[in-house]
């Protein structure tokens, strides 16, 4: 192997890992855990009642919400958001996009 294989530079674009780094990851709100905090984006369901009820209870793009407790088998998730609580199956919830805040 020769000198000049060895002494490789390597260049690193600064703003490109920071640009990397302000992607934010879609995620359902079925798979948060305990604790996190999000932001809701869509809700992603063709039933049109289900959309509609989701909106009635607060869920609606934009609203900031945080997961209280989920119960030991999984189902229902408390959601604490717009200053009350909503117990939540987590077979709906799966059709509700969030940003991880």
């Amino acid at each position: 192997m020769s000198q000049a294989n060895r002494t490789k530079k390597i260049f690193i674009d600064h703003n490109s890992i920071v640009a990397k780094s302000n992607i934010t990851k879609e995620i359902k709100l079925s798979d948060l855990v305990k604790g996190s905090k999000a932001r809701l984006l869509k809700i992603n369901t063709i039933d049109k009642k289900l959309k509609q009820r989701f909106l009635d209870m607060g869920l609606t793009p934009g609203v900031v919400l945080s997961v209280k407790n989920i119960a030991p088998l999984g189902s229902p998730i408390t959601l604490i958001l717009r200053d009350y609580q909503l117990s939540v199956r987590k077979a709906d919830l799966v059709d509700l996009v969030v940003e991880v805040i």
